[in-house]
Formats: C-alpha cells, structure tokens, sequence
C-alpha cells in the first residue's frame, strides 16, 4: 500500500510539473491581430487581473509599462501608444507598415505574444480625380512571418464590384493595381476586401474616391421663348464630396460652335469651400442670383432676345486639367407677314422659328385654336422654321415638341381689320390704280405729243434741205448761160 501510495504521488508531481511548464510553451503561441496603416489598432492580452502591473514589449523594447509609475519605453511606436488601465489592452495610433512584428504583453509570470499584421493601402493623388482619370492603387503587406498570396476584390461607392487590372509584383508584398476611367457619379467610399487562407485573413480597407466635376450632365439643351426669363444652372459636387483642394472655373458663351467665346463670369473656390464669383462680360445682359443655393454657378437673363440662344459652357480647372458641362440655349420666336390687322379678303403668312437647327426627335408645329386637322403645319426634320397662311382671324400657337411632349409654345392672335380699315384699304387700292391709269395714259399722251413733235422736225429740216439744194441749182443755171 506504501508503494502504490509513493507512485500515486509520484504521477502527481510528475503532472503537475508538467502542467506548469506548458503555461509558458502555451501563452508563447502567437496570436494573430490585423491592422492598417493610418489607423489605430488595440492589442489584446486577455484575461489580465485587474490589479496587475503590466507592460508591453516590441521585440524586446519597451513600448509602455502600467505600474505605480507609468513608463513610456523606447519604441519606435512609443509615442504613438497608451494603455488603456482597466483592460490592460495596448492601443496604438496612426499604425504605420513598419509597426508590423511581436508585441509581448508580460504581467506576473506571464508572457502573451500577439503577431500584429500591417496592411497599407494608398491611393495616387490623394484620391482626388478629374472625370475620366484612371487611379491607382497600391497595396502593401508586412508581418513577421511570410507574406501570405493575397486574394484582393474592390467594391467602388454602389457596392458593386470592380475588377481592377493588376500589375505584376516581383514579391507578395506589394500589390498594384488600376482602376477604370473615373466619372463623377464614382465618388464616395469604395472598400478594399483582402483575403488569404494560410492565415487566415478577411479583412475591409476603406478609402475615399472624390472625382470633382458637375452633378449635370455633359451637355443639355434648354428652349425659351423670346421676352421669358431664364436661368441656367450648373450644379457642382465639390461640398457632396468633401472635396479639400482649391480650384478655379470660368462661364463662357458663345452663339455658334465655330464662334469666338465670349467669358461671362469666372469663379474661384478655396479649399475651405468658400466660393466667390466676378462678373466679366459688360456688353452681355445677364445678372448672378443672389440667393442661388450653395455649390451651384448660375446666370439670369431676366428677358431674353433671339441673339441669346447658343452654348454656355461651364468649366472647371483643376491641377492637371479640365471638366466641362455645356448647355445649349435654343430660342423660340412668332412672326406675321404683313404686320397687323388682317383686312377683309386679304391673307397674312405666320412665322415660326427657333435660332438653332432642332434634333431629330423635335419639330414646331402651328395649330390653330379650336381649329381641325386642316388647321394645322409642321416643320420637317432639322428646319428652324414654319410657315401657314392665314385668311380669317383667330388665336394661333406655335408648339416646339420633343418626343411627343410640348417644351415651349407662343401664341399669336390674328386680328380682323376693321370695316372702315377695308373700306380704306378698298378706296386707297381703287384710287391708287386710278392714278396708276391716269399716270400711264399721261405717260402715253406725253410720248405721242414728243414723237409728233420730233416727226414734225424732222420734215422741217428735210424741206429746208430741199430749198437749199434748189437755190444752188438755179444759180448754176445762171451762170451756164
């Protein structure tokens, strides 16, 4: 019994020693933790008594020591770093790719190691584009151990994917990669998703994509009739976007595309996003609303004539280059020939036109006002004008449609002279062809009266001719004899 005794207490001692020397084999494994570089990342040492001193380590340097005197060591993250009194855990801020390798949390006896993976993603420019810009983007990896290969899938500001094209790595370390034509309908957060199975890493890096440009499209045509108000509008998106750089911009018209530009008004906006504008064009009548919202350049013409119409172009210059949106101010006017009230019997002809050629999907058509089909004209494909010939008074309008829906329309009210009008009309015609007549036989008397008179000369002078030569005869005759 005394033996069995001896090898009971035996195997005790021989687990319990065994048992305290893997405590420290055990908390020697190292636990892997992943951060990225500009942000901050807590290093965990679980299961810390509260009233513990602790410190921290980075390849055996001292990053911060909790005790009755708080220590800050000699690391290179030192100053970046604090830990945090109750959970004992190290917190370490702006991470950088360097940061990467064993921290060791050491309390009591105890020694936990904890791996920390660093991830760096960069994006060229800062992240601030032009439309049509390509990006790049570059990826960098380090740890203490191997670099792992590393499956990368981008997810832009929608959330849908993007397959960027990436370029060749010599090392597992650096990853590069190019992304599609940006627009500015592309700006937000998109998210970086790495992955790797050995070990085993999912994890999203956010960046910001900010395209500066207009929330209008590339180019818009807009109709007004003469004598209307109109205001054009460019909405830009550099407050929707945070956009943190200074740029300047410019309005420009111009009444054809082969025209000389005229600037009406230039722009600048300071990174702080304080906008100011100055008005150019002295000839050009156009005002800058005051309480136009934020972020949006506009111009009023508070009556607009015919020679109004054509492009306004809008530009942004930024850095590198431009961006532009243009919009096309097509003008709509009605006319009548001969101007007036119409006179009984007589016909008037009614003008329709606009200062540019119209698209393939708009046309102007006059109607006539509880008028038939009869009543009615429309211009042919590309032609700026329409033409109807009016007999009888009446209310007409002039439409300017586009896929089958009324953009503008003017009106023109055809007025019946008055009868006394006719009457005059009627006399002055009569009289004016009486006198006409009676011009045109004094003409006929005169030129009767002129022809006998030459006539009447003429014999004249053929007699004297005679006389003469008769005289000269006789006197020869004479002198014969």
């Amino acid at each position: 019994m005394e033996s069995c005794g001896m090898v009971v207490s035996s195997m005790l001692s021989v687990f319990l020693v065994l048992h305290l020397g893997l405590i420290p084999i055990m908390a020697q494994q190292n636990e892997l933790q992943i951060g990225v570089a500009g942000q901050a990342v807590i290093l965990k040492c679980r299961g810390i008594p509260s009233n513990t001193d602790v410190t921290w380590k980075y390849q055996k340097f001292v990053v911060r020591s909790l005790s009755a005197m708080p220590l800050r060591g000699k690391a290179a993250m030192s100053d970046r770093s604090e830990i945090n009194p109750n959970s004992k855990y190290l917190k370490l801020f702006d991470l950088r790719l360097s940061d990467a390798g064993i921290y060791t949390c050491e309390y009591d006896s105890h020694t936990v190691s904890i791996s920390l993976h660093v991830f760096e993603l960069t994006i060229s420019l800062d992240g601030h584009f032009l439309p049509n810009e390509v990006p790049e983007l570059t990826l960098m990896q380090n740890s203490s151990h191997h670099q792992p290969n590393l499956i990368i899938t981008l997810f832009n500001s929608k959330n849908n994917t993007v397959i960027p094209k990436l370029l060749q790595s010599k090392t597992r370390q650096k990853y590069i990669m190019k992304l599609k034509q940006l627009e500015a309908a592309d700006s937000g957060t998109w998210m970086c998703h790495v992955h790797s199975d050995s070990p085993l890493i999912n994890q999203n890096i956010s960046f910001d994509v900010k395209v500066l440009g207009f929330q209008n499209p590339d180019f818009e045509r807009k109709y007004a009739t003469v004598d209307s108000t109109v205001i054009l509008s460019w909405h830009l998106n550099f407050q929707k976007i945070k956009w943190k750089e200074g740029f300047t911009g410019q309005l420009n018209w111009k009444q054809q595309e082969s025209a000389i530009a005229h600037e009406l008004l230039d722009f600048n906006v300071t990174a702080g996003g304080k906008q100011h504008e100055t008005k150019k064009s002295s000839h050009f009548q156009f005002e800058i609303p005051g309480s136009k919202s934020k972020s949006t350049i506009e111009v009023k013409l508070p009556k607009v004539h015919f020679n109004h119409s054509g492009q306004y172009q809008c530009q942004l210059a930024y850095n590198r280059g431009y961006v532009q949106s243009k919009i096309e101010l097509v003008v709509m006017k009605v006319s009548a020939n001969p101007v007036g009230p119409l006179p009984r019997g007589a016909k008037m002809t009614l003008i329709c036109e606009v200062s540019s050629p119209l698209p393939s999907n708009a046309h102007l058509c006059w109607e006539r006002v509880n008028g038939t089909q009869m009543d009615s004209k429309k211009s042919k494909q590309h032609e700026v004008k329409v033409e109807v010939n009016v007999s009888a008074a009446g209310l007409w309008n002039c439409h300017l449609i586009e896929d089958n829906e009324r953009k503008i329309s003017l009106n023109y009210a055809v007025e019946e002279a008055p009868v006394w009008i006719s009457y005059v009309v009627i006399g002055a015609s009569i009289g004016g062809s009486v006198l006409v007549f009676g011009l045109a036989c004094l003409c006929i008397i005169s030129s009767i009266s002129w022809q006998r008179r030459r006539q009447r000369a003429k014999r004249m002078a053929q007699a004297r001719q005679y006389l003469l030569e008769n005289k000269t005869c006789q006197c020869q005759h004479r002198l014969n004899k």
